[in-house]
């Protein structure tokens, strides 16, 4: 394991960097998000990320005690890494950092990977209420947590429940959702996002008040 670097700086912010300013932490916090993921999922998902670094990484988060690392019970009985309740705590940092970063993803590029459930963040700061939405773009499927507290922020794949309200929107619109451009209720209302489902959640998003408003950049 390799000595913590730090700044030096008696600066909470400096402080936190010496945790997570690493490149690719936060992005695996990112995917830790989702819930217990095994290193070899980590590693599909996060395209780019060197075995070693990845490794390297994950034992830093858990010796600073962001993650942990646990043995599934049989027939499973592989190891899985998941994020601690401080670790969670990194979710409105993830957001803040999304919102920031929304006007510099432009158009996708050649060398873009693409990875369906990087767009449940995103689609967490624009949708309000609590339940569980399942989202089916062409790239895959996932599902949110409205209002999820302690639990895992979404997951990949279909819901393992009952759903609230499931969405189904071309890429184009995600996009447009993601970059702050349109609202899912402008999306909803000129036919760009499907809603099915009889919960609350769904009527809701059906009558235009399940979204937050676009941002300044926004329509």
């Amino acid at each position: 394991m390799s000595p913590r670097r730090s700044y030096d700086q008696y600066c909470s912010a400096a402080r936190a960097l010496d945790l997570v300013g690493d490149r690719w932490t936060l992005l695996i916090v990112r995917e830790l998000l989702a819930g217990p993921r095994r290193y070899t999922d980590l590693h599909a998902d996060l395209p780019g990320v060197s075995t070693d670094v990845l490794a390297s990484r994950l034992k830093d988060m858990e010796r600073d005690g962001i993650a942990t690392r646990r043995r599934l019970p049989p027939p499973g009985a592989a190891y899985v890494y998941e994020l601690s309740e401080r670790g969670r705590a990194l979710l409105p940092v993830l957001q803040a950092l999304g919102k920031w970063g929304e006007g510099e993803l432009g158009e996708l590029r050649p060398t873009d990977a693409v990875r369906a459930h990087w767009s449940a963040l995103p689609l967490l700061r624009a949708l309000e209420g609590e339940g569980i939405v399942e989202v089916l773009l062409e790239e895959g499927e996932f599902h949110l947590r409205l209002g999820a507290g302690d639990g895992p922020a979404y997951g990949d794949g279909p819901a393992p429940g009952p759903v609230d309200a499931r969405l189904v929107l071309d890429s184009a619109t995600c996009t447009a959702v993601c970059r702050g451009e349109l609202t899912p209720a402008d999306a909803v209302r000129a036919g760009r996002i499907t809603v099915t489902g009889d919960g609350a959640l769904a009527e809701a998003l059906r009558e235009g008040t399940g979204g937050r408003e676009a941002g300044p950049g926004g329509t």
